[in-house]
């Protein structure tokens, strides 16, 4: 009989018990979902992004379905963190996997409040920071220059010992910088990547398809960006990276640990099958099981990289 594949891994001081995630704003609050699946078979949960004040977010239409993906301008739609802590902590208090809350907000200041409520309430084992949401008026400004990345990372790191996970747009020219800024200013894990900015049209009305015009893109159709994107990060940094975009299976969260990241999060998948995220975990331990394959850490940066000589030639 095949042994029981490891599939534990650790995001700084967090130990996951597998590295699948509930992505945020694609998995509400946890008890939305906690009808249909049993949240223990995540490695963890991470919730919509929550801002000071609540949030009713964009105009709709809200999503619109592309080839191989989706675009979604919901807008960081929240209840706010007051709320959060008095109507869904109750119930995520008692979820068995690893909470994740998704922080939001405009200014420095916003970040600082939520980040401080959080930081006091009891069974939340990480935040991760929404630096980079393309869907809100300036939601892309902290992950799109160094300098500020690590202005607010900085400040965060000041006021909570929680785990800190900077969540990162590829809207930018060199996403290995903006991810050294903010391993330098303290983050413990960097998630990567945060939707890409996309528009569709309605040829027949000659309108676009979203309220607010343009998009986050996600799905499949990202996929080769997100693992290039953790590619890159992962050459540039030694916290851990969360590889998010376009998993589907099993062996997409393969090719995301072999590309560098230590986990990954299953966002849009969620919606064609509720039961994605658990899916992958198993579908990800039975690769393993089949491919000798003892611990999942084993795979995490393992991509072999030929030399020149091995390398083809490609010619323009």
């Amino acid at each position: 009989m095949t042994a029981q594949p490891d599939l534990t891994v650790n995001i700084g001081a967090l130990e996951l018990r597998n590295p699948v995630l509930a992505a945020s704003g694609t998995f509400g609050y946890g008890s939305e979902y906690g009808r249909f699946v049993d949240l223990s078979d995540f490695g963890g949960i991470v919730t919509k992004t929550l801002t000071p004040e609540p949030w009713p977010g964009n105009p709709p239409p809200r999503a619109a379905e592309t080839a191989a993906g989706m675009l979604n301008s919901i807008g960081l739609q929240n209840v706010g963190v007051e709320a959060f802590i008095r109507d869904k902590m109750p119930y995520l208090r008692n979820v068995d996997t690893a909470l994740i809350v998704n922080v939001g907000g405009g200014p420095v200041e916003e970040f600082v409040y939520v980040t401080e409520r959080l930081s006091d309430c009891e069974g939340i084992d990480a935040l991760e920071i929404n630096m980079s949401c393309p869907n809100v008026s300036g939601g892309m400004d902290f992950s799109t220059d160094p300098g500020r990345a690590a202005e607010l990372v900085s400040t965060l790191r000041g006021i909570t010992e929680l785990p800190l996970i900077a969540k990162l747009t590829p809207n930018v020219t060199d996403i290995g910088e903006i991810a050294r800024s903010v391993e330098e200013a303290g983050a413990d894990a960097i998630s990567a990547i945060n939707t890409l900015r996309g528009m569709a049209v309605d040829i027949r009305t000659r309108r676009p398809m979203l309220g607010a015009v343009t998009g986050g893109l996600s799905g499949p159709a990202i996929k080769p960006v997100a693992v290039a994107a953790v590619y890159r990060i992962a050459n540039e940094v030694a916290v851990p990276v969360i590889g998010i975009g376009g998993i589907m299976s099993g062996e997409d969260a393969v090719e995301f640990l072999v590309a560098g990241a230590t986990a990954v999060q299953v966002g849009t998948a969620t919606f064609v099958e509720p039961h994605a995220g658990p899916s992958v975990a198993r579908t990800l331990a039975e690769w393993c099981a089949a491919s000798d394959v003892p611990s999942v850490r084993s795979l995490i940066g393992s991509i072999r990289i030929p030399s020149q000589e091995e390398a083809p030639c490609h010619r323009s």
